[in-house]
């Protein structure tokens, strides 16, 4: 525990008026936030959310070029928000006002990294089916928000409560700066030989082209981190709505495949391929103008991607740094990668994954 962090937090809760307040800590991820359900003496719970700015590298500046985002290191290349308050609090108004569930922010602190949410309660996705509530409604309405956030082309800047934020674009460099970190975590994780000179020029060419759609194709708004774990069922709310929303902040501009990629292809819990195909209808069918062959084919490209950034950056770095309980997602993800590769269009990056990562070098 750092005291000069516990006595800022102690202030800010004093400004709010909740220094009676009990405070209960809640479970984390695998980010620098961290949160805490807050009892008021007589009133309804509310969550605390701390992000200490001093643990997260730079953002990305709009309008910084490749070289400039590179040097200030990954969140400013990947466009990630490090936690910005100021992002929370501009995305979870733009989300309201869209008729969807982010929580309500009832008080900030952007320099200091301090957040009063609205509860939205506890019932996340991932625990309530593991429980053996039917999974089809849920998804079914996670589509539903899909579909109703790209009813439109979203703003270049976001605003709320005297703040604002740029809504970036998840570009090619981006895209290849995560795709780029299996390189750099798998073999260290697997007992690999790092890839050799000829192998990531080789990478490099097969990807550009995915990394190009994915940036051509970025004009919807993306949560970005869209999965089971971040999203809760509100049963007494309607349509969309019943869904709430959580760590959103590092939305960007992206392609439309994105959300829906990260929820179907779920790292931490089985989607059956039949519940896939069945919500890729049901979005599809939502949105008839939609090129349905051309978004299945970056679908498969950019989960590919993805599923490579997973195993490299979140769980073969995680794990090297002794977080374990990682390893038990790479199987799966690993099935996702292979699924996506059979696509034939990928055939080369199949073959690449093959000839460089044997199978007994898969968790």
């Amino acid at each position: 525990m750092n005291p000069e962090r516990e006595a800022a937090k102690a202030r800010f809760l004093k400004d709010c008026g909740l220094s009676a307040a009990r405070r209960e800590p809640l479970a984390g991820d695998a980010s620098t936030r961290s949160y805490e359900r807050l009892h008021p003496p007589g009133g309804r719970p509310l969550i605390l959310m701390d992000q200490p700015p001093v643990l997260e590298t730079p953002i990305c500046p709009p309008g910084a070029s490749d070289a400039e985002r590179m040097a200030l290191g990954y969140n400013a290349a990947a466009r990630l928000a490090a936690g910005s308050i100021a992002a929370f609090v501009t995305t979870a108004d733009y989300l309201r006002a869209h008729g969807l569930s982010a929580p309500v922010v009832e008080a900030f602190d952007v320099d200091d990294g301090f957040a009063v949410l609205e509860d939205l309660g506890d019932g996340l996705f991932a625990t309530l089916i593991a429980h053996g509530e039917p999974e089809l409604p849920l998804y079914e309405a996670a589509v539903d928000v899909q579909v109703q956030l790209h009813a439109e082309t979203p703003p270049a800047i976001l605003t709320a409560q005297g703040v604002s934020w740029p809504l970036l674009t998840y570009d090619r460099l981006a895209l290849k700066v995560a795709t780029d970190t299996f390189l750099e975590w798998w073999p260290k994780f697997a007992g690999l030989a790092a890839f050799g000179p000829d192998g990531v020029a080789e990478w490099d060419r097969l990807w550009a082209p995915v990394w190009v759609r994915g940036e051509a194709g970025a004009g919807v708004f993306c949560h970005r981190d869209y999965h089971a774990q971040n999203l809760l069922w509100l049963p007494n709310r309607k349509g969309p709505a019943r869904v709430g929303l959580l760590d959103f902040q590092d939305a960007l501009k992206a392609h439309p495949t994105w959300d829906l990629l990260h929820l179907l292809q779920d790292a931490r819990r089985d989607v059956s391929p039949e519940l896939e195909a069945s919500m890729l209808d049901r979005y599809l069918a939502a949105r008839p103008e939609t090129d349905r062959e051309r978004y299945l084919a970056d679908y498969r490209a950019l989960a590919a991607s993805n599923a490579a950034r997973i195993l490299g950056r979140v769980f073969a770095r995680q794990a090297l740094l002794g977080r374990s309980q990682y390893k038990a997602f790479m199987p799966r993800t690993w099935r996702y990668l292979e699924r996506n590769l059979t696509d034939p269009a990928l055939a080369d990056l199949k073959s690449w994954f093959d000839r460089h990562v044997p199978a007994e070098a898969r968790a």
